[in-house]
């Protein structure tokens, strides 16, 4: 057997968690509809802050399987129970020979997921707090989950409780035959133990399926009476802990480690005698990645570090702001339920819910060397490139709805790249790179050549975003200083929009197609939304021009897509139809370039056309869009329409075999996955919000603009 160190706990005093924030639990109990939070999910978000520090549950049980990487790569937490001294799972498969805990229900909130259990005379939740709010950036770009647990005696005895909660070295590498080493760092009341390669290859690869082979993943334990930790075999570690209670001694921390064939890990006991009262603890689960993005050939660092702290010093504040961020975190979750309640009924809120932390932990937020912000998307389990404009699109709703500084913060990079010499295309890219490397165009012709690109997609994307971003702030402010490239790609709309050629969509998964209607809808809105965008930024005569222009173009289009009870996928395919998604931003935007017919026609048809788990995306193929789904749905002014446009997908929530992190392509039949998960597409799901403008401004005036003094500009 091969240990490697061991930590005995002092034995300072502990104090439970303040009265307020119990009272705080059982208001939010009180308060959330159970049908909202309690559900059957494709899979369970644990810890999601950004493409690599993204961990899951794969199954309804937390100990029917190890957590998972979005990829579906082992990146196990795992946990056990003694109560009384007999052991038992609480999270994960092994060992198998010790008993799980029986779990009785889960919740999904917007930040947090809850797992409840009973047995032996006790109950314990386990909670994992992701508080990735998007108001607050500095908040929100932390790389540090919190992990809670509360534990109550049930049968009126007292219970002596250990629990135990071990970290694999997996966390911190890609292939699983990386060397690794682990340390500690001494902090005042801080027991912090760090994992991660021996090599360090910082930003040295990029790709799709791919984790994090540098950095450091961190397990913190707040000092307090009866605790320990150790580093070592994770088998060696959960089979001492489990046959004793203690962790073993180390004999041996000099060498590396490789994970694939010791798996080094981390662990920490927490011992507590219970009663009739909860009795609350806490760890911290955090990554320093070091470097998070490279921009056009220079390291970009992770936005927290703006403030200047060391990792040390940010897992001290992490701790200490505790009690205020769980509260928030609370707040937050039953406000916003009850808010998605309001606007689309329980099926609407619990998908909404599951999708709020995937959004965020596709994103990494960071900033350059003038203190600009610039926020990066990877395209999960697609192609991997970084900063694509058709998943900023999809997207774009939550960052509207939550914090319009973070769609900037996207467009600022592609935006840069589109004005440097490097670009020159009459059109907007796709793309940045591959992540992390956002070092110019990689998909279809590059920088190379018009093949194979997307150039109405994704000039009428950026449009249709500036016009969105300067209703929602009242101004135009940040189109002011792109005005030449957006009148530019308005030129090419103009021209090449009305009947586009034989092209890609975003849904280039169906391939090329000319003469497309939905493709056609997205330039006439994207015009009238550079229309808005001139009126704003002074350009009156541009303004007139192509409000003008739109709505001559919005009456051909009714003329040249209808086709009987529909409107057609193309115009030369008077039988085919489509999901008319785009016209979305027609009322959203305030321009009403078509009648309310036209929602209305395709409404009903979609309602005569709907599959068992959805709406196909067209009539190609049985399969569908969970975004586009979504912003379909909203087309409808009617409630009813829409629960009935959403039932399906509520069907296939809880029953799609395939269980992974939210996809959001999938086979409208048998509801399996086509393809793509843990994409931040799946913000697109807010769209509703957006045609309610009441709780729009409620919600977009939270946002806080990062200090001037401590780096990120509000206007970048």
């Amino acid at each position: 057997m091969t240990i490697w160190r061991r930590r005995k706990a002092g034995r300072s005093n502990f104090c439970l968690v303040a009265a307020l924030l119990l009272c705080s639990e059982a208001a939010v109990a009180q308060n959330i509809d159970r049908n909202v939070t309690h559900f059957r999910a494709p899979a369970y978000p644990l810890i999601t802050h950004d493409p690599y520090f993204s961990v899951w549950s794969f199954s309804d049980r937390l100990t029917d399987s190890d957590t998972r990487h979005w990829t579906g790569a082992r990146h196990s937490l795992a946990g056990l129970i003694r109560i009384d001294g007999k052991p038992y799972r609480w999270m994960g498969e092994y060992p198998k020979e010790t008993s799980a805990l029986e779990q009785t229900s889960v919740e999904i909130q917007p930040t947090r997921t809850i797992y409840h259990f009973q047995g032996f005379g006790i109950t314990l939740d386990v909670t994992f707090l992701s508080p990735v709010l998007p108001s607050d950036l500095d908040l929100m770009s932390r790389p540090v989950s919190y992990l809670a647990w509360t534990v109550k005696a049930t049968d009126g005895r007292s219970h002596q409780v250990q629990l135990l909660l071990q970290a694999s070295g997996n966390l911190a590498v890609t292939t699983g035959k990386e060397q690794l080493v682990w340390s500690r760092l001494q902090r005042p009341r801080l027991k912090m133990m760090r994992i991660g390669s021996y090599d360090q290859p910082v930003l040295q690869k990029s790709g799709d399926n791919l984790r994090i082979d540098w950095g450091y993943f961190y397990l913190v334990v707040p000092e307090q009476a009866g605790e320990s930790d150790a580093e070592g075999s994770g088998s060696d570690l959960a089979k001492q802990f489990a046959e004793t209670g203690n962790l073993p001694y180390a004999d041996d921390m000099r060498q590396p480690r490789q994970q694939s064939d010791q798996d080094p890990a981390l662990a920490a006991v927490i011992s507590v005698e219970v009663g009739s009262q909860p009795v609350e603890r806490h760890v911290l689960l955090a990554y320093d990645d070091i470097a998070a993005i490279e921009f056009m050939g220079r390291p970009e660092p992770a936005y927290w570090r703006h403030t200047g702290k060391d990792f040390g010093q940010l897992l001290e504040t992490v701790e200490h702001d505790y009690p205020s961020i769980n509260a928030r975190a609370e707040a937050f979750d039953r406000e916003l339920l009850n808010d998605l309640k309001q606007v689309g009924g329980d099926a609407y809120a619990r998908l909404a819910s599951l999708a709020f932390r995937q959004t965020i932990a596709a994103h990494k937020l960071v900033y350059d060397f003038d203190g600009s912000l610039m926020l990066f998307s990877k395209e999960n389990f697609s192609n991997g490139c970084i900063d694509t404009v058709d998943v900023t699109y999809p997207s774009s709703p939550f960052f509207l709805l939550f914090n319009s500084t973070l769609l900037k913060a996207q467009l600022t990079p592609i935006l840069e790249y589109a004005e440097s010499p490097r670009w020159r295309f009459p059109f907007a890219p796709h793309d940045l790179g591959t992540y992390p490397k956002a070092n110019g165009q990689v998909y279809g012709g590059g920088e190379r050549t018009e093949d194979d690109q997307m150039p109405v997609e994704e000039s009428g994307n950026v449009l249709i975003m500036i016009a969105a971003l300067a209703k929602v702030e009242g101004n135009g402010n940040f189109a002011v200083r792109h005005w030449d490239t957006l009148e530019k790609w308005a030129s090419y709309l103009k021209e090449k929009g009305m009947d586009p050629a034989n092209q890609l969509s975003t849904d280039d998964f169906a391939g090329h197609l000319a003469h497309n209607a939905n493709l056609s809808l997205k330039a006439i809105l994207a015009l009238g939304g550079f229309s808005q965008i001139a009126e704003r930024t002074g350009h009156h005569t541009v303004a007139v021009e192509y409000s003008q222009l739109t709505h001559d173009m919005a009456s051909q289009w009714v003329q040249k897509a209808r086709s009987g009870d529909h409107y057609s996928l193309a115009f030369d395919k008077p039988d085919s139809w489509s999901q008319k998604y785009n016209l979305v931003w027609d009322r959203i935007l305030g321009l009403n370039l078509f009648p309310d017919s036209v929602a209305q026609t395709e409404i009903a048809f979609y309602k005569r056309t709907l599959g068992a788990y959805g709406l196909a995306l067209d009539n190609r193929q049985p399969y569908t869009k969970l975004d586009w789904e979504v912003w379909t749905a909203t087309l409808t002014s009617n409630p009813q329409d829409f629960q009935t446009l959403l039932a399906p997908i509520d069907q296939w929530l809880a029953k799609t075999p395939s269980r992974v992190p939210l996809t959001d392509w999938y086979w409208i039949g048998d509801g399996k996955q086509a393809g793509f998960q843990a994409r931040s597409v799946v913000g697109g799901v807010y769209i509703p919000f957006l045609r309610n403008a009441k709780l729009w401004e409620k919600w977009a005036q939270r946002a806080q603009a990062p200090p001037a003094s401590e780096g990120a500009s509000n206007t970048h």
